[in-house]
């Protein structure tokens, strides 16, 4: 189950231990930072709550929840009711690995291969290893949401690691990016790890849809446009394509959360 809403799951913990547990409800509006113990709340009391709150969230609570404030049960239960979000979403591109991998690791080049990114701004460099700055296009109300992320390219096995660095609403966002020869081209996996804090607008499961669905729209205009990009070089002489040489122009969606 999952909680999403922290001041009514803090109501509905005092609660149980008003009705269950016997807490003063008058010692607890007087002090909403003291802990379990400091309330009176003994083993048994705590045994009865732990017992309400598995049977109604499915959640644990473990012994040394006496030493946790009200609001911090309530955000225990949040975080265990909505378990870390994970995705792993791939596609499979037409086209030779290195020139998959040199244009989906430009990151410079990011506007004009993603439809979600206005702009990509490197901010440094240390061999393999790029921190930059992504800014999207504004969204339904005119907001240009903008982080720091930082990425790192293992050309030996084809894969890269990533992580924001401004996480924002997220408190971890993390990202693995694998290329796979198969049969009929290059299949590039994105799996994200990930969990959003508890004053975020969405909860992990929310992200994980919305993750899920824009990473599909996302990986089609890539494969889209690395294979007409692929296509074009078996027409035209290689010194005139660069990996950044993309089409442009469709519309933002917001994907992949880099």
């Amino acid at each position: 189950m999952t909680v999403t809403d922290d001041d009514s799951l803090t109501a509905e913990i005092t609660d149980i231990l008003v009705t269950n547990c016997g807490l003063d409800p008058e010692a607890a509006a007087r002090a909403p930072a003291a802990s379990l113990e400091e309330l009176g709340m003994d083993s048994l009391a705590l045994l009865e709550l732990s017992a309400v709150v598995a049977d109604r969230w499915q959640v644990s609570i473990p012994e040394q929840a006496a030493q946790l404030s009200i609001p911090g049960v309530a955000d225990l239960v949040a975080r265990r009711a909505d378990p870390p979000g994970h995705t792993e979403n791939s596609i499979v591109i037409a086209a030779p690995l290195d020139l998959v991998w040199s244009v989906t690791n430009d990151v410079a080049g990011w506007p004009d291969l993603f439809t979600e990114y206005a702009r990509a701004e490197i901010l440094d460099r240390d061999g393999d290893t790029v921190r930059f700055r992504l800014t999207m296009h504004p969204d339904e109300n005119g907001v240009a949401w903008s982080w720091v992320s930082e990425r790192t390219a293992d050309p030996a096995t084809r894969q890269v690691r990533a992580h924001r660095v401004e996480t924002g609403p997220f408190e971890y966002m993390r990202i693995r990016w694998t290329y796979t020869e198969e049969p009929d081209g290059v299949r590039m996996t994105w799996v994200q790890d990930f969990a959003m804090r508890p004053s975020a607008p969405v909860d992990n499961a929310g992200m994980t849809e919305r993750i899920n669905t824009n990473s599909a729209v996302q990986l089609a205009v890539i494969r889209e446009r690395v294979e007409r990009l692929a296509r074009d070089r078996t027409t035209t002489p290689p010194a005139s394509v660069t990996p950044t040489a993309v089409a442009t122009g469709a519309s933002a969606t917001g994907a992949d959360d880099e």
